[in-house]
């Protein structure tokens, strides 16, 4: 049994005071009993896909509302949501290979039997399971897997290397609350596939606690680092978001949908549309980093060159 009342620790930031860390792990694994999923059981997968249904709402399709938009037959507007959501769901296993490393590093030096540690052990198994379940459905869908650059593919390499623990918590952050935004738009989607919802429906209910655990650590994080620690995370969190927002949909899509690759990647450049998308689905993640003091200086600048920060 854990206290009706949450434990407080002598730590506080512009948010107020920090929870005890043991606490926090406590009620998460708590939500994780009674709220975890097998992806395998939980889908079927064998069901067939569904005529006219989309694979990703319209709206958060990358050329929604652009000229060429206009001149796609509904066909050829469905097909480019099934490679995109390939796109994405190939980013989402990128993302949560270095995130499991990452939450990997964060315990190795930490007690073993404390439920900190527990619930990261939790988390890298829920983190599994969901890698399995997006390659899954890049497979179930028929659209080809869209790795990232190898320029991103190595730079991250080095970030899971080399990265801080603030900056790995930050780094985090970026990686499950824009793609959350737009998975809770998309699993009560009725004009969505049904195993697309099904997917998406499991990531979000997982992911909450994910988001939780990581906010919790990044404030305790930026409260206790060095400033040296906390102008790095600034940084390497500014340039993240801007390599996050390259990579985000592959430009091959276009071209695997017989559009110019060229063409489409400037239009979505130019989209009033994808940059409210983008930006909104940014905003609760950009407040909390602001709050917390990591929107500063240089890396607020990246953070604005990368589109995400109005």
């Amino acid at each position: 049994m854990t206290p009706s009342n949450p434990v407080v620790s002598h730590l506080r930031d512009a948010l107020g005071p920090l929870k005890d860390r043991e606490q926090v792990a406590l009620r998460l694994l708590e939500s994780s009993a009674r709220h975890s999923f097998d992806p395998d059981t939980e889908l079927d997968w064998d069901a067939p896909l569904a005529d006219g249904k989309w694979f990703w709402p319209p709206e958060l399709v990358s050329l929604y509302g652009t000229p060429l938009w206009r001149t796609m037959s509904e066909e050829q507007r469905i097909e480019l949501s099934r490679h995109e959501a390939a796109s994405l769901a190939s980013l989402g296993i990128w993302f949560e290979l270095i995130l499991m490393q990452l939450l990997v590093r964060h315990v190795y030096d930490k007690p073993a039997t404390s439920a900190h540690v527990r619930y990261a052990l939790t988390e890298i198994a829920d983190e599994c399971r969901h890698s399995k379940m997006f390659a899954r459905l890049i497979e179930r869908g028929g659209a080809p897997a869209y790795p990232v650059s190898p320029l991103h593919h190595n730079l991250a390499r080095i970030l899971k290397t080399v990265s801080t623990t603030p900056g790995s918590f930050a780094c985090t952050l970026l990686g499950e609350e824009i793609l959350d935004y737009m998975q809770r738009l998309t699993f009560p989607d009725e004009r969505v596939q049904p195993l697309v919802r099904g997917v998406t429906r499991i990531h979000v209910v997982e992911e909450a606690r994910h988001v939780r655990y990581a906010r919790e650590e990044l404030r305790r994080q930026m409260v206790r680092c060095p400033r040296w620690e906390a102008s790095l995370t600034r940084l390497s969190c500014g340039e993240a978001a801007r390599v996050f927002s390259v990579a985000f949909v592959n430009p091959a899509v276009y071209t695997n949908v017989g559009l110019d690759r060229r063409e489409a990647v400037a239009q979505v450049r130019a989209s009033g549309h994808r940059r409210e998308v983008m930006q909104t689905g940014a905003k609760r993640l950009t407040d909390f980093l602001d709050d917390i003091g990591v929107l500063r200086g240089a890396g607020r600048r990246l953070w604005r060159s990368s589109g995400l920060l109005a």
